[in-house]
């Protein structure tokens, strides 16, 4: 494959595998981000794919949409290209509706613009155009702009080597998100889950159950006594520890574990509250 690609391409090319805990795990996910921009100040072209010599089903990254959004994010990208074999997004699926039409530009991507894409887990939906759309919103957030384009129209990819675009265009938000909060709203998690009370307090005495396992500095998702996620943060704390403190009170943790990492499970400046539950 890599013979491939330096077949077509006069700058060296270099493969990069990325597994679900480069981008997990703080360290490596900077290690990883440096790998890369060492890579493009050498004008070598990196070639991205997911490492699944190592990857088990249940900590794959998933679809290479999103993945490409995670990676330019990474690296700071002025834009993300997502080839599709359409001609980008549909108000329906063109091939099913005679009356759908192109949309030509996006300022952001609402429960209105997901639902041209079919839902998730449809037909339609599933590594379509609902994970680019996904993708789309996740470059967004980290202030990257992404065009949608038909990487099989010969015509389109010229364009897009004279600076021009045909297809969809997807507007980054006006705030970008601080690279650390993007990280920890985006990158896999543990599969960890901290219930915490109606206070929605991450304080020991605020938290009501632990689900799942997870080592001191992983990501979880903290969750409302209804199972409904409110935000996504690093723990100080690993699962059983946790479970130890759950409902007790910060003076009591050192005596519990016979040490102490701070007052907070999740500090303040290591969560990342997710826009839905501000909704």
């Amino acid at each position: 494959m890599v013979a491939l690609w330096q077949s077509l391409i006069a700058a060296p090319v270099a493969q990069v595998l990325l597994a679900h805990d480069d981008l997990r795990n703080r360290r490596r996910y900077l290690n990883a981000r440096n790998t890369l921009l060492e890579l493009l100040r050498l004008k070598s072209l990196p070639v991205i794919n997911e490492n699944d010599t190592v990857a088990v089903e249940e900590l794959k990254l998933g679809d290479n949409d999103n993945l490409a959004a995670i990676v330019a994010a990474l690296v700071d990208a002025d834009l993300l290209l997502i080839a599709s074999d359409v001609d980008g997004l549909y108000s329906a699926h063109p091939k099913l509706h005679a009356h759908a039409r192109p949309i030509e530009s996006v300022a952001a991507v609402t429960a209105e613009i997901l639902a041209m894409a079919g839902e998730a887990g449809s037909v339609h939906g599933t590594g379509g155009m609902r994970t680019k759309l996904e993708a789309a919103t996740k470059a967004a957030n980290a202030g990257i702009a992404t065009v949608i384009f038909n990487g099989t129209n010969a015509q389109t990819v010229a364009l897009l080597a004279q600076g021009a675009f045909r297809g969809t265009h997807f507007a980054p938000a006006v705030t970008r998100l601080a690279a650390r909060k993007y990280w920890l709203r985006h990158a896999p998690g543990s599969g960890g889950r901290i219930r915490i009370d109606a206070g929605a307090a991450l304080l020991p005495g605020g938290i009501v159950a632990v689900e799942g396992e997870f080592a001191r500095g992983d990501i979880v998702e903290v969750v409302r006594p209804d199972g409904a996620a409110i935000a996504r943060g690093l723990v100080q704390y690993n699962a059983g520890e946790v479970r130890r403190l759950a409902g007790k009170q910060s003076r009591e943790i050192e005596a519990l574990l016979g040490f102490s990492y701070g007052d907070n499970v999740v500090h303040r400046d290591d969560l990342s509250v997710l826009e839905e539950a501000l909704a």
